[in-house]
C-alpha cells in the first residue's frame, strides 16, 4: 500500500466514524505516537538489557561519542534528564568503563563527558540492534516511505525541541502548574447562602 492509498484509507474510515457520530482513535495522533513507541520499546528492550541507564544509557553514550563534547549539564538539558539522574547515570557508564568525564580546557570546573575506545565499540553493537529494532517497527511500510518516516520525524522532533522551553523539565513544570495550583488552593466554594 502507498502512503497516498494509506491516507485515502483513513480518510474513509474517519467519514464513515464521523457519519455514525465518532471519531475513530487509529486517528488520533497520541493514539499513533504511542503505539508507536510501545512496539519500539519492546523491540528495543534486549539491545539495553544489560546497558548501564538502558535507552538513557545508549542516547549518552551516542552523543559522546559525537566530535562535540557536552559538559554533563548540556547532557541532562539536551536529553531532558534531570541534573541529579544524569550524574548517577553518568556514574555508571563511567564505572562500566564506556565514557569518562575530562576537564574543560576553557572552563577546569566543569568536565565533559567523551566515550572511551570501549564506549566507541559498544555504541557499533548497540547501533545495529537499535537498528534492526527499527527496521521490525516499520516492516510495514515501504522503503521509501520509512525513509519519509524518519526524515519527518527528525524535522519534528528537533523543531519541537528548538520552540520548547530551554530547560525540558520546565516545560513540563509549567504545563502542570494550573493543576498543582487547583489542588493547592482547593475547591473553589460558591459564596452563595
Amino acid at each position: 500500500m502507498t502512503a497516498a492509498e494509506a491516507l485515502t484509507e483513513i480518510a474513509e474510515r474517519a467519514r464513515a466514524c464521523a457519519e455514525q457520530g465518532h471519531k475513530p482513535i487509529d486517528t488520533d495522533l497520541g493514539w499513533g505516537l504511542g503505539v508507536v513507541f510501545r512496539s519500539y520499546v519492546r523491540a528495543s528492550e534486549h539491545v539495553v538489557a544489560d546497558l548501564p541507564g538502558g535507552p538513557r544509557g545508549y542516547q549518552i553514550l551516542r552523543i559522546a561519542t559525537g566530535e562535540t563534547a557536552y559538559s554533563q549539564a548540556q547532557l541532562a538539558q539536551h536529553l531532558g534528564i534531570d541534573r541529579t539522574v544524569m550524574t548517577y547515570l553518568l556514574d555508571d557508564l563511567e564505572q562500566a568503563g564506556l565514557v569518562e568525564r575530562r576537564p574543560d580546557p576553557a572552563d577546569r570546573r566543569t568536565r565533559r563527558i567523551v566515550a572511551t575506545p570501549h564506549g566507541h565499540e559498544r555504541l557499533e553493537v548497540l547501533t545495529q540492534g537499535f537498528e534492526a529494532a527499527e527496521e521490525h517497527v516499520l516492516a510495514t511500510l515501504p522503503v521509501g516511505d520509512r525513509a519519509v518516516f524518519r526524515v519527518l520525524l527528525q524535522r519534528l522532533a528537533t523543531t519541537v525541541e528548538a520552540e520548547s522551553a530551554e530547560n525540558p523539565c520546565q516545560a513540563v513544570d509549567d504545563s502542570a502548574a494550573p493543576a498543582a495550583q487547583a489542588v493547592a488552593t482547593g475547591p473553589r466554594r460558591s459564596r452563595r447562602r
